[in-house]
């Protein structure tokens, strides 16, 4: 991290949770990479989802509370 970017971090730590918590939303938003397509997106999770249901149904993941 920079000079500059750590005094932002101290600074940021100072201020009210509200703010930070609007800054950092802001910040993890602007890290979305937009030219993914949703679509390929909610594919690609339907797959994990029904993926990770077959290995608790086949007793393979008991999965975490």
């Amino acid at each position: 991290m920079t000079d500059r970017a750590q005094a932002l971090l101290r600074e940021a730590l100072t201020w009210p949770v509200d703010e930070r918590a609007d800054v950092a939303a802001e910040l993890l938003a602007s890290l979305d990479d937009s030219t993914e397509d949703p679509a390929a997106v909610q594919t690609a999770w339907a797959r994990e989802i029904e993926r990770r249901g077959r290995r608790v149904l086949a007793s393979e993941s008991a999965g975490e509370p």
